[in-house]
This record gives C-alpha cells, sequence and structure tokens, in this order.
C-alpha cells in the first residue's frame, strides 16, 4: 500500500543516506522558491493573504515574505500562495504540478515553530517534496486532466509528509496525518488564470501543517484516507499508479524537477530553449514559424492573440515573437499588455502555427523557421534532457538574483548552504 510505504520513508529515512547531488538540488530549489517569494510580495494574492493573516493576529509561530510573523498553518498558506504568486517556480512534469510551493512553506513554518535547524528543515523538505512528487505519480494523469490541480492535491500530502518529519512522528503517526489531510486535500484546475492558482499552493502548504498539528494534538482519522474505497484517490480520479512507490528512497524524483527559467507557463519553455539554442534571424527575413509540440500544451498555453500580459505567458504565438525580436523571455516585466498591441509583436506573431504531435513527450518541441528565400532553420529540445548540476545553479543564481538583487541572492545561498533556517531567514523574507 502506498500510504504504508511513504509513511515508513518519511519517519525512517536518514539523512545520511540521501545522495550529496540530491541534497544540493535541494538547496537550488530552496533559493528558486524563496526568491520567486520574496519577489511576489506585491502581487494581489500575496497582498489579500498577508492581509487576512495581519487582521486575523494571533501566535507569533513563523516568518511570513512581506514582513511579520503567524500562527504556523497560516504563515503556510501565505507564504505558498505567495510564491506561487508570480508562477516562476520550479514544476515537476510526472507530478504535474509545482513541488516546493506547497512544501517548502510548511516545512519552514513548523521549522521555526518548533525551533528546528536549517540541516533538519532541509531534510523533512526533502521527504516532503519527494513524497509529493510520488502522491502525483500515483494520481496520475486522469486525476489531472479531470480538473484537480495537484500543486494542490498532492502538494498537500508533500507539505504533510514535511511537516510530520519535523515533529518527529513515527510512522503511525505520520499515516494518520496522511488520512487527515486526504479529508483536507484539495485545488481547482478552474482556477488557472486567476489568484485562485496561487492561492491552491497555499492551501496545501496550510492543510499538510494543519494535519500534522492535529495529530500531534491526538487527532486520528483513517489512516488510509488516500486509498480506502471512498479515499481521496478512489473519489477524485486517482488512477493508484503501482509503480508510485518504486525505487523509493534510492531513485530520487526529485532530481527531475525542471526550474523554469522564463516567466511563462512551463509548457512554453521546450520552444524558446530550443530558439536559444540558434542564431536569432532578424525577423524581417521570416515567413513562417511552425512549432510541434505534444497535444496537451494545445488547451493549456496556445492563446493565439492575447490582449493581456498574463495572456502572453500562455501563448506559443507571442513567445516565438518576443525570442525572435530580442525581447527577455526570463524578465517579468517583458510580459506586458503593451507588448501584446506591439506592431512588431503582432506582425510576428501571426507568421507563427503551432501543430501537435502525440509522439512527442509533454517535454519536447520541434520548431521550423522558414525564411523569404525559402531555407529552413530547425531546432528541437527536450527539457528532459540531462542539464549538468553546475550549469543549473549558474542559470538559477543568475535568476535569483534578477528577481530579488545580486547581494540578496548571495546573502539568501550562503545562509541556505550553511543551514541557518530557519532562525536568519526571516530576516530575508522580510
Amino acid at each position: 500500500m502506498i500510504t504504508e510505504k511513504l509513511a515508513a520513508f518519511v519517519a525512517e529515512f536518514p539523512v545520511e543516506s540521501v545522495p550529496d547531488d540530491t541534497k544540493h538540488m535541494l538547496r537550488l530549489s530552496m533559493l528558486d522558491w524563496a526568491a520567486c517569494g520574496i519577489a511576489g510580495v506585491r502581487e494581489p494574492v500575496a497582498r489579500a493573504c498577508h492581509a487576512l493573516a495581519v487582521e486575523e493576529g494571533g501566535a507569533a509561530q513563523a516568518s511570513l515574505f512581506g514582513g511579520g510573523q503567524a500562527p504556523a498553518r497560516t504563515a503556510a498558506l501565505v507564504n505558498g500562495a505567495t510564491s506561487h504568486a508570480l508562477d516562476y517556480d520550479d514544476t515537476h512534469f510526472a507530478h504535474i504540478g509545482h513541488p516546493s510551493v506547497a512544501v517548502f512553506p510548511a516545512a519552514l513554518a513548523v521549522a521555526e515553530r518548533s525551533g528546528a535547524g536549517g540541516a533538519v528543515l532541509q531534510h523533512a523538505a526533502l521527504l516532503g517534496i519527494e513524497v509529493s512528487i510520488r502522491v502525483g505519480v500515483w494520481l496520475g494523469r486522469d486525476h489531472y486532466q479531470h480538473g484537480f490541480h495537484q500543486t494542490g492535491t498532492a502538494g498537500a500530502f508533500g507539505a504533510a509528509a514535511a511537516a510530520a518529519r519535523l515533529l518527529g512522528f513515527d510512522a503511525a503517526q505520520v499515516a494518520a496525518t496522511f488520512g487527515l489531510v486526504a479529508t483536507r486535500a484539495s485545488g481547482l484546475k478552474a482556477q488557472f488564470g486567476t489568484m485562485g492558482k496561487p492561492f491552491n499552493a497555499g492551501i496545501a502548504a496550510s492543510n499538510g501543517v494543519e494535519a500534522a498539528l492535529l495529530v500531534a494534538q491526538g487527532m486520528a482519522g483513517n489512516p488510509l484516507g488516500l486509498e480506502a474505497a471512498q479515499g481521496f484517490g478512489p473519489t477524485h480520479r486517482g488512477v493508484a499508479n503501482l509503480d508510485a512507490s518504486d525505487g523509493l528512497g534510492e531513485a530520487w524524483l526529485m532530481d527531475r524537477i525542471s526550474h523554469k527559467f522564463h516567466a511563462c507557463c512551463h509548457g512554453l519553455h521546450a520552444t524558446l530553449e530550443a530558439f536559444g539554442g540558434m542564431n536569432r534571424p532578424a525577423a524581417a527575413d521570416v515567413t513562417s514559424v511552425e512549432v510541434t509540440t505534444h497535444p496537451r500544451w494545445m488547451s493549456v498555453c496556445n492563446q493565439p492573440a492575447p490582449i493581456e500580459g498574463l495572456g502572453a505567458k500562455f501563448s506559443y504565438r507571442v513567445v516565438v515573437a518576443m525570442a525572435l525580436l530580442g525581447h527577455d523571455t526570463a524578465a517579468l516585466a517583458s510580459y506586458s499588455d503593451a507588448l501584446c498591441s506591439d506592431a512588431e509583436v503582432v506582425a510576428l506573431r501571426d507568421r507563427v502555427t503551432v501543430v501537435e504531435d502525440p509522439t512527442l513527450s509533454e517535454m519536447q518541441t520541434r520548431v521550423r523557421v522558414t525564411f523569404t528565400d525559402g531555407t529552413c532553420l530547425d531546432a528541437f529540445h527536450d527539457l528532459d534532457a540531462p542539464v549538468l548540476l553546475a550549469d543549473r545553479e549558474d542559470r538559477l543564481h543568475a535568476k535569483a538574483g534578477a528577481l530579488i538583487g545580486a547581494e540578496r541572492q548571495q546573502a539568501l545561498w550562503e545562509m541556505i548552504c550553511a543551514g541557518e533556517i530557519p532562525t536568519l531567514i526571516g530576516a530575508a523574507l522580510r
């Protein structure tokens, strides 16, 4: 049973058995998460959640993005929603969601509440992210396609796992936490394109913290709430993928997290990376561009002619025009209403065609650029292709520096590497 295996993993897996590269990947994801959260504090959803936390008050247990402290489950809600507000955080394509924005806020909140050190926090977050991904795989694509947002649903189980580890639970208590969070886990794809999407991440983080704290208070529910006949999986179109726990503790799915290096939907990134590998042609010499992608993305990020900056983040045609015209697709400010109506962008956008090919994976894209002289330039990119850890680190430092400033990024990275969390990260969050 998946619950039994995951519960034992969370309760018992020792930090010394984690490969060094996996630990480093966790630290890089923590940097990326924190930078996205710090940069997201002015977003409307972040302001709304922060204002509610301040209005309600309560015990000052954990730090908030934007300043101040709140009870642990409230801090998890605020920080989860805030860190996903820009939709610039990491993704896992097997999980079909964003792992870090659900797990790190829960882990930080419980660590601050309980006085845990940074190394303990990072190990708990790693186990939580791995559980989140594994539950996402167990639920499968049917769950997602039916309308459930796995960042909020599978993410709640990852948040619960991290909180349970920090509270020192045994396997039975971890299973009890999973059972309680199963009746809380939620999040709908109907919220995509609204402030409800980042709110789903906050809900997941808060739900995980709440379930763990209630178990610590002696609350008990059905420990098989995830997989029982009328449990979360069967009632939410989960496919109960039997391979989800294969290699648990040996093969780390955490290592396959995909970080965003363009400030738009992750479905567009393979296309942008393909363009990044070619010499940029003069836009005037381009007669047409054909983008070939997996069918899944046709209904996610194929807005043909958006008029708002948010829509541009979900448009193959616009981001292709941006790339060919030299606009910085990594910069948040590039995706503006003005860009969508720019004459050069519109003219080039209208030369782009998007077609589907089910033989491609969801992480692969082919592009063909045809020129006025009849010649063509072809490119291909696979986001699942291995990336050297050093190259990933360089790009993530550059991204974080662009989001929060080079000095602040460096200070935050030094805190993470030194394990000075959560005692010092509170200052960075403010």
